[in-house]
């Protein structure tokens, strides 16, 4: 659950590689062993509490600890420079984790107006039932989170880019806020991944992760992951792991931390081609709007270069009838996959329709449902961009634009 120090000071993609991992003991494995027990025989006395385990604590239950969990942990220490990590079962179980765990009755949460549907719909409905304040602002804009703050504001939930209008939000101008008003930042990193992005290096004091996403990278295993200090992890794996039974598979484990090696080649080709296709969608007659952080076009084209290491490989666009773009595109698309999540191998698109997220998801009325057609229209494409050659994937956009 804790940062691999020995080899902190190396390259990323050294780190993606050998982070958090070592040759079986035993068998000299290079590849790290699965270990899907789910109890493990002890020979000393063992506390049945959680409150009294720390990181020397043996291997009892795996629900508490996994020799393979615990190496992907380590290795997303690395990749996220963070100090503690705790691995979950899905980005939700992360969130709902953070959320949770941290933060009491009376409390106030300030968050994102648009990010991830999910992560949403918890702090709009489960959360006021909780009696926690929420208030949604436009954080794209920091000023917005600082007239948000309210006395009893202990957490700042950002999410940049965002999902899915590919907002950014400055992430060491809300740092400053929050530590002014002495609560919490989180951010959701999972559109940048933390090759493309680090928030701890910039001031976060949480950073959220879907590993199904970009860190896994293949769309075959599920899973999520908190990375904080220890002492902010601690509290987290106590409740909403421990306790909500948040767990991740070992097998799930074990996928993800195979993708992660492989993680700064994909993102470094991910970015390429999404730049390519973001080019072609700017220029094409019937495309209304393209936000995409590598374009110049994006409104916060500057502060892309300033935090972002590249741009990763998500783009939003937004068409005059998308409803009946995505019914050619679920039945003629032969390369891109019409299907929902991103940061797979493969590309995949979505059409987020405007009245769903905003009565359902996002709640929003006023000047923040204003400013979210403003961009979204009807509603807008999701596109992951996969690794597929860019022309081909063009060529095939090209056919149901």
């Amino acid at each position: 659950m804790t940062k691999n120090s020995i080899k902190s000071n190396l390259g990323i993609n050294t780190l993606a590689v050998h982070g958090g991992e070592k040759p079986d003991p035993e068998t000299g494995a290079s590849s790290p062993n699965i270990v899907m027990s789910s109890t493990y025989v002890v020979d000393q006395p063992t506390s049945f509490s959680v409150t009294n385990m720390d990181e020397d604590t043996p291997y009892v239950y795996t629900r508490w600890a996994n020799p393979t969990i615990r190496q992907l942990e380590k290795k997303l220490c690395l990749l996220e420079n963070a100090e503690a990590c705790l691995a979950c079962a899905s980005g939700m179980s992360a969130s709902s984790g953070v959320l949770f765990s941290l933060l009491n009755s009376g409390d106030h949460l300030i968050i994102s107006e648009s990010n991830y549907p999910g992560t949403a719909e918890i702090t709009r409905q489960l959360l006021p039932k909780n009696s926690i304040t929420v208030t949604p602002v436009d954080t794209s804009n920091p000023e917005n989170v600082k007239n948000a703050v309210r006395e009893n504001t202990r957490m700042i939930w950002i999410e940049t880019p965002s999902n899915p209008l590919v907002k950014l939000t400055d992430i060491r101008a809300v740092s400053g806020i929050a530590q002014e008003a002495n609560a919490l930042l989180v951010v959701d990193s999972t559109f940048a991944s933390p090759v493309v992005t680090r928030p701890l290096d910039l001031g976060a004091d949480i950073v959220v992760h879907s590993l199904t996403k970009y860190i896994g990278g293949h769309g075959d295993a599920i899973g999520g992951a908190v990375l904080a200090s220890r002492q902010i992890v601690s509290r987290i794996a106590g409740e909403g792991m421990l306790h909500y039974g948040g767990t991740i598979s070992p097998f799930n484990a074990w996928l993800i931390m195979r993708g992660a090696a492989t993680l700064p080649l994909r993102m470094r080709a991910h970015q390429e081609n999404a730049m390519q296709v973001a080019k072609f969608l700017e220029l094409h007659p019937n495309v209304d709007l393209v936000r995409y952080p590598g374009l110049e076009s994006h409104p916060q084209y500057e502060l892309a270069k300033s935090q972002m290491n590249g741009f990763s490989g998500m783009i939003a666009f937004r068409m005059a009838s998308p409803e009946s773009v995505a019914k050619r595109m679920m039945s003629d698309l032969e390369i891109v996959h019409y299907a929902v999540s991103l940061g797979h191998h493969r590309s995949l698109i979505f059409l987020l329709e405007s009245d769903d997220l905003i009565s359902s998801s996002y709640r929003l009325d006023g000047e923040l449902e204003r400013t979210y057609r403003e961009i979204a229209g009807k509603g807008v494409f999701r596109l992951s961009v996969g690794l597929e050659d860019a022309r081909d994937i063009v060529r095939d956009l090209a056919q149901v634009l």
